[in-house]
């Protein structure tokens, strides 16, 4: 047993950090700005190929430190001032004047970036070609993680083959793919606070950038407008709407590219904030010892994580949606002093609820499906109080919780592969036309 509480210590620290924006931009920018020092001359000529996740997550979301959306204004910001020394910290590091530079390079320059022939969840290829000089980079499985880089016709690095072997492998060694909810649970339970007490630090970084979406109306403004329509009588001081209201004002402001880190979660941000957040609400009402809150975190990022091992880190799914809003009702349902049925059936209503939920990139419009997860993670965590569940074998609902999950797993991974395509074709054709 200890061993296995070894083991999630160990996932919540790989997979519980501080992000500042879209993953997916940043590593286009990184994988530009290798390109171009490769180049090591002036670009005539350039090709941006990324994986149809990439492109989907990437294109319209906003990028820290400038007011311009998406891939282009990555690639343009890559070449410009991108040093590959900075891995997934290349934005942070422009200074304005760069910046200013390379919106004025997207103004002036025509910006190839399409999406790749591939079944790869991340893939980046830059090719580039100079007067005298060509490059060509690969990132691949992870979005620093170069597996080719080519300068002048030599190649300097590939180990695209030694990637896959080790993708194998790692999964092989996950132990989400045996342990249980229950066990899960229980070993969350045993934990010492001072192994979790980390992730009490995301309590405070999701609610700084939530406060910055509720003090002014950034993005759509969904938080924004809840409060608002809260102090009109509209709408009341509960805690499913308090719990919209900070996870949607949360994402208002990241997807508006606020240059504020938030709390990721299984690679994702947003995944952070719905996973964080909802128990953030629950706390302002019920307040908690910093131990329980510590454990209600740990269940709810350690379930988003289970449910990802199944759905795939992308996917045609909103993991807010299906992943973390579910981690969020299972850390909820605990903190509502939930037996195991109560915990179990709140994750299961949750499958019967929101697990249709399209994902169609990282954009303005997130907050709007942040504000349902949320919603939705206090409302089954509320009726699985007071019993009220989704009974077995009913649509994708199985007869226990875990199969419920790798039933969720087959429709958003296998089942929804063709809505995906389309998807991104939707987006793309969008993308042409401007």
């Amino acid at each position: 047993m200890k061993d296995v509480r070894n083991q999630i210590v160990n996932i919540l620290k790989a997979e519980v950090k501080p992000a500042l924006g879209c993953t997916e931009p940043v590593a286009v920018a990184l994988a530009c700005a290798k390109a171009k020092e490769l180049l090591g001359e002036e670009i005539v000529k350039h090709n941006v190929l990324v994986s149809p996740n990439v492109y989907k997550n990437g294109m319209c979301v906003g990028i820290p430190g400038t007011e311009r959306l998406g891939l282009k204004i990555s690639v343009a910001l890559g070449f410009i001032g991108g040093h590959s020394e900075n891995g997934l910290r290349v934005l942070e590091t422009l200074t304005e004047e760069e910046v200013k530079k390379a919106e004025e390079y997207m103004d002036t320059h025509p910006i190839s970036i399409s999406p790749a022939d591939t079944k790869e969840k991340v893939y980046i290829e830059v090719n580039l070609e100079g007067k005298t000089r060509t490059s060509r980079v690969i990132i691949r499985t992870k979005h620093d993680n170069f597996v080719y880089l080519e300068e002048n016709g030599n190649v300097l690095l590939n180990e695209e083959g030694l990637e896959e072997i080790a993708v194998t492998t790692e999964k092989e060694e996950n132990i989400m793919d045996t342990i249980t909810i229950e066990e899960l649970v229980k070993n969350v339970e045993a934990l010492d606070l001072k192994d979790i007490e980390f992730l009490l630090e995301g309590i405070a970084m999701n609610e700084e950038i939530a406060n910055y979406g509720l003090n002014q109306k950034v993005g759509i403004g969904v938080g924004y407008g809840i409060k608002k329509s809260m102090e009109d009588g509209l709408l009341g001081d509960d805690l499913m709407n308090q719990a919209m209201m900070i996870t949607a004002a949360a994402s208002d402001a990241r997807m508006a590219g606020v240059k504020m880190p938030v709390m990721s979660s299984n690679g994702s941000g947003n995944h952070g904030l719905t996973a964080i957040l909802p128990i953030v609400a629950y706390n302002k009402k019920f307040p908690q010892s910093d131990e329980r809150l510590a454990k209600a975190l740990a269940i709810s990022h350690l379930v988003t994580a289970y449910i990802k091992n199944y759905t795939g880190r992308l996917s045609a799914v909103c993991g807010c949606g299906v992943a973390a809003s579910t981690g969020a009702t299972a850390g909820l349902s605990w903190l509502m002093s939930g037996d195991e049925r109560q915990i179990e059936g709140a994750i299961e209503n949750m499958v019967a609820n929101l697990s249709g939920m399209i994902c169609d990139g990282a954009k303005a419009g997130c907050a709007l499906k942040l504000a349902s997860a949320a919603s939705a993670a206090v409302q089954s965590a509320i009726i699985a109080k007071q019993q009220c569940f989704v009974p077995p074998m009913n649509g994708i609902v199985g007869a226990k919780v875990e199969q419920s999950i790798q039933n969720l797993g087959r429709v958003s991974d296998k089942g929804m592969s063709v809505t995906d395509e389309v998807i991104i074709n939707v987006m793309d054709d969008m993308n042409k036309v401007k």
